[in-house]
This record gives C-alpha cells, sequence and structure tokens, in this order.
C-alpha cells in the first residue's frame, strides 16, 4: 500500500498536516468553500511561483478566514514595505466569500528555512533544468547531492516519460543509494516530503516525482 499511495495523504493526520482546515454540515456550503480553496490555491501557486511558495493552508471559522503561505522568499511576497502584501490581499479580498475580508481575513507569511529539503521545490528545479535541455542524469545526480548535503536522511527521483528524446517513453529512477533510496514506505511517523511536477519539453511531458526523507525536526 506504502509503494501507490500519496506519502503525504498516506501520512494524515500522524507527521503531516491538511491544507484546509475547516468544517461545515451544510452541503452546499462545503461545496462552496471547497471550490473557494481551490481556486484561491491555484490562483497564489501560479501569482507566488518566483517567490518559491510550497504551500497554502487555508483555515476557516465563523466569518474568519486565515491564508497561510509557505515560501521560500519571503522578501517577494511581502514587498517594500509590505507593499506587496497589500497588493496581494486586495485581490484576495475579491476572490473570498467572508463577510467583511478587509478586517477578517489574515495573511501569514511563513519562511522555508531550507528550501532543499521540500520536495516542490526541489522538483520545480528539475523541471526547469530539463525544459532548458540539460543532461537529466548530471540534473538528478547534482539535485540528490544538494538534497543529501542539506541534511536528507533519504531521497529518490523518479523520471517519467521520453526521457531525454527518446523514441519509447521509459521509466528511470534514481536514489541516495544508487537506483535505491532509503525511503521507508510504511513507516507512518516518517517525515516524508513529497512532490509531482510535469516538465514540458520537445519530446513531450516528463513526470518528475521526489521523495524526501527528512530528521524530525527538519520543516
Amino acid at each position: 500500500m506504502g509503494q501507490k499511495i500519496n506519502p503525504i495523504g498516506f501520512r494524515l493526520p500522524q507527521t503531516k498536516d491538511w491544507q484546509s482546515r475547516w468544517f461545515t454540515s451544510n452541503k452546499r456550503q462545503y461545496q462552496k468553500n471547497l471550490l473557494e480553496d481551490v481556486k484561491i490555491r491555484k490562483f497564489l501557486m501560479e501569482k507566488l511561483k518566483l517567490a518559491g511558495i510550497v504551500r497554502v493552508q487555508i483555515d476557516r471559522s465563523i466569518n474568519k478566514m486565515k491564508i497561510s503561505l509557505y515560501v521560500s522568499r519571503p522578501g517577494v511576497v511581502i514587498g517594500r514595505g509590505g507593499s506587496g502584501l497589500e497588493i496581494l490581499k486586495k485581490e484576495l479580498n475579491q476572490m473570498v466569500s467572508v463577510r467583511e475580508p478587509e478586517k477578517n481575513l489574515e495573511i501569514e507569511v511563513v519562511e522555508i528555512k531550507n528550501p532543499e529539503l521540500s520536495a516542490h521545490l526541489v522538483a520545480g528545479r528539475i523541471a526547469e533544468q530539463l525544459e532548458k535541455r540539460m543532461p537529466y542524469r548530471r540534473v538528478v545526480g547534482k539535485t540528490i547531492e544538494r538534497v543529501m548535503a542539506a541534511g536528507a536522511k533519504g531521497v529518490k527521483i523518479v523520471l517519467s516519460g521520453r526521457v531525454a528524446g527518446a523514441e519509447i517513453s521509459r521509466t528511470e529512477k534514481f536514489g541516495d543509494q544508487g537506483k535505491s533510496a532509503n525511503i521507508p514506505s510504511q513507516t507512518l511517523r516518517a517525515n516524508i516530503d513529497y512532490a509531482q511536477l510535469p516538465a514540458l519539453t520537445r519530446s513531450g511531458y516528463i513526470g518528475i516525482k521526489v521523495w524526501i526523507y527528512k530528521k524530525e525536526d527538519s520543516s
């Protein structure tokens, strides 16, 4: 089971937390909140890409809403004198359904202290380099070196598609131990970060999956 299921969903709520935290017994309100969360998250992940955004957490209570942005470059979000954050809040005010969003919408910016241990950022960096037609073995090899040097206990990277322009699509696996990796798939208490992203190359899309086994106190 641990080999097939999403590693983050598999560990909820033992070592991972929900990205949306709220409750309602009204089915219509549930649908409305869910669609709104998806819309907000999609908007922020695209808009704040240069800030190195990793995760958007949304908390709701009665007429209150808090959006936490986990980024590697918080200064890009905040802007000079907080101007960037003010502009972002005005844009979000038009998207949320809470009453008087100017007062009841809170935006928190959380810095990712070690970007090399973020599976999302690592996968994004690999995608950028593959799209620039850099040799995939060198890209993945250097990436694994950086991740392990940052303090990871293990790392696994999988590329799927027409890798290096091959005529037939294939899957290639890489890890901190060669083709294998120190990634405990069945241990629920293991702190494992996971991400999957596509890279659009001349040969088509290449799927990128990254698992990073982190120490218990790693953010």
